[in-house]
């Protein structure tokens, strides 16, 4: 290394140490706070499915395709324009006797086509379900209630969370005999909320003229937000 290279090395060593020397330290305290608000959901999603056996896997799905059809259009007539549904899952599968000692034998074929149902109208749910049984189907499950905006009640627990996460910060530097100079950072933590009814509905009869009774009950929407606040 030559004389240049060594004065530049030193040049910049000395000009880190001036940098480091001038960057002040920052003194800070952070606070979480929490916030939980409850609504009424407005929404509701429920999975349908139709199972089908049968000793080809082409009659299994002709017979599932006719018997899902029904229940597909018994739910259309129900809903109206007060929800919506898609195809979940779609699957033929071959079923086994097992007996020790030798190969797995097939005995026949099983079709299944699950729907989702998302329900807008919180009053027909029930009538949906009946439909869907009545119709045909022999596996209901999986109710999950939500909203249909989630951002004006999530904004309020937001809100509500911030003011008891900076509460809790100031009281730090108060106790302290220090004071607060800005908010260097805000940080949020959110839960998705729903309501699930882990409930099947596939050997429930419902008396005639009463359709199945649905509670949705209420949703609790979390927040979480941490302040981070400069103090002196």
């Amino acid at each position: 290394m030559n004389v240049k290279q060594q004065l530049l090395v030193l040049l910049l060593l000395l000009t880190s140490m001036d940098m480091a020397q001038e960057i002040p330290k920052v003194h800070f305290v952070r606070a979480t706070g929490e916030a939980t608000v409850t609504a009424r959901p407005d929404r509701a999603q429920i999975s349908i499915g139709v199972m089908t056996q049968s000793s080809t896997a082409q009659a299994a799905a002709s017979a599932n395709a006719t018997q899902t059809t029904q229940v597909i259009d018994a739910i259309k007539r129900t809903l109206g324009q007060g929800g919506e549904l898609k195809t979940e899952g779609y699957s033929i599968s071959p079923q086994y006797q097992y007996t020790q000692g030798r190969t797995p034998k097939i005995t026949g074929y099983q079709a299944s086509n699950t729907v989702l149902i998302i329900v807008n109208e919180l009053s027909l749910l029930g009538k949906v379900i009946d439909a869907a049984s009545d119709s045909g189907a022999n596996n209901i499950n999986g109710v999950a209630f939500s909203l249909k905006d989630e951002s004006p009640v999530r904004n309020q627990a937001l809100a509500e969370a911030a003011v008891k996460a900076r509460a809790a910060a100031e009281s730090i530097p108060k106790a302290l005999n220090t004071h607060v100079v800005g908010v260097l950072q805000a940080e949020t933590s959110e839960i998705p909320t729903f309501r699930p009814m882990n409930r099947s509905f596939a050997a429930m009869a419902p008396q005639q003229g009463a359709p199945t009774p649905i509670e949705a009950g209420d949703l609790d929407i979390h927040a979480s937000v941490t302040v981070t606040l400069e103090v002196q």
